[in-house]
């Protein structure tokens, strides 16, 4: 197995983890403190909008690195039994459908999101006077 394999299959289990975290958000055993982190990752993935641009010399894939290890933190929170049960419907899920779920209460979510943190950036940065 080469590196480009590797890192082929990497890329794979990325992708199904990130799935997996869609599920386990919705599953009723999932602790709060994992469905909220869960819910930042899925939905900063997701986000047309990154927080660095990559043209930022290095720091602009520090996102892109990041969030590896935010789904797999994420992972850790989760109960041994929901994570397996969770990695079962997504790979179930990514073999008839092929693609990542879609939601449309999640784009708004996440629009409203950054429009709320844009507003209050606002708010805050702009000259008293």
């Amino acid at each position: 197995m080469g590196i480009s394999d590797a890192l082929r299959m990497w890329a794979k289990r990325i992708k199904r983890d990130g799935v997996t975290l869609w599920f386990a958000g919705k599953h009723p055993k999932t602790p709060w403190y994992a469905k909220a982190l869960g819910l930042f990752v899925v939905a900063y993935a997701l986000s047309p909008i990154v927080l660095i641009p990559d043209f930022i010399p290095v720091l602009g894939y520090v996102d892109d690195v990041l969030l590896p290890g935010l789904i797999w933190l994420t992972l850790q929170l989760l109960p041994p039994d929901v994570l397996t049960e969770c990695r079962g419907h997504a790979d179930a899920w990514m073999q008839t459908q092929g693609a990542k779920p879609r939601s449309m209460a999640g784009a708004v979510l996440v629009v409203a999101l950054w429009l709320l943190v844009g507003s209050a950036l606002w708010v805050w940065l702009r000259p008293l006077g």
